[in-house]
């Protein structure tokens, strides 16, 4: 039996009483007592032993419902009658009270847990769930690539991806294929033998804008993740056939120009200018391409890029773009 309170009268001034009676209370009912249960509790913490009429007297609830309120504090194992006619109440120990809730949430959470494990988990196509912060991003990429069985395709820094190394190293051991579109040139630890591919972003994985501060990943044409890694760290993944399929075909073609670009670079580049300046020049806005001009310069000083005609600053007039029509199909 649980030891009860010993026989005492606590005293504490009017306001300090108000407030610890609410903030009791509260956290009572967060423990899944009623608001009379908590109410009748605190009042006999307050002055005990005590009848019926008495804890109603003190704390203000009707006599009806104090009995209620006390019959179910006695089932609860909170409250001990301890004379009889007429019966008297006294509270059992907080610190006893607590311990043994504590406990027995602790054992229900666990039964929970191990039912709750052999349940498979939907999950609706329809849903965006958002991502904040490093650790959130970080560790849902990587149980992204823990989860792969077809493939792994990313588009990245090579700094960003160093971090997941380890797990990138799993999922070619279990014959996962790899794909991956990267910026920056040091990609040797990214050999994980034959069923991984590297291919520099537009041929030389030279950083010129803002896209090397992003990270997009697709894996087994069934969910996508891409995630802002700058100062702000938030991101997001789906499992919505549109959006993967998107991520999939950004991929895709940053895979298809990094081949091109590295085949016929030289002419491209002749005709659109470096880094294709003169076709992001019609697609950036003012301040994407001020920035694109700002790392372009840089680098020609550094000598990362040749020399050329310098690159000015996006005027804030809109320059029209003549698309011409394509007469054969795509391949």
């Amino acid at each position: 039996m649980a030891r009860p309170a010993s026989n005492k009268v606590i005293t504490l001034s009017p306001s300090r009483k108000k407030s610890t009676a609410i903030e009791v209370i509260s956290d009572m009912q967060r423990l899944g007592f009623s608001e009379y249960e908590a109410r009748t509790y605190f009042s006999l913490l307050q002055a005990n032993p005590a009848t019926a009429y008495e804890i109603s007297k003190n704390s203000g609830l009707p006599r009806a419902n104090t009995y209620g309120a006390l019959e179910n504090l006695v089932k609860k194992a909170a409250v001990q009658p301890i004379s009889e006619n007429p019966v008297r109440y006294s509270p059992v120990q907080p610190e006893v009270l607590l311990e043994r809730l504590s406990s027995d949430v602790s054992k229900l959470c666990g039964r929970l847990k191990e039912k709750l494990q052999g349940i498979e988990i939907g999950q609706s196509s329809d849903v965006v769930w958002s991502l904040d912060g490093r650790e959130q991003i970080e560790k849902k990429i990587n149980d992204l690539i823990d989860s792969a069985t077809e493939h792994v395709w990313i588009k990245a820094s090579t700094d960003i991806l160093r971090q997941h190394q380890e797990q990138l190293k799993r999922a070619a051991k279990r014959g996962t294929a790899l794909i991956f579109v990267v910026f920056g040139q040091d990609i040797d630890f990214l050999d994980f033998g034959s069923r991984s591919n590297v291919y520099l972003h537009e041929g030389n994985g030279i950083r010129i804008g803002g896209a090397d501060n992003l990270f997009t990943i697709a894996i087994d044409y069934k969910i996508a993740l891409t995630a802002n890694i700058s100062d702000e760290l938030t991101g997001a993944y789906t499992t919505n056939p549109s959006v993967v399929r998107m991520a999939e075909t950004l991929i895709r073609h940053d895979f298809y120009m990094a081949e091109i670009m590295s085949e016929f670079g030289s002419e491209i580049q002749a005709k659109f200018g470096t880094s294709l300046v003169n076709l992001r020049r019609q697609m950036f806005s003012a301040q994407q391409y001020q920035q694109l001009a700002i790392n372009l310069n840089g680098l020609e000083k550094v000598g990362l890029l040749p020399k050329s005609k310098s690159v000015k600053a996006k005027p804030k007039r809109r320059i029209a773009v003549k698309v011409r029509s394509i007469k054969r199909p795509l391949p």
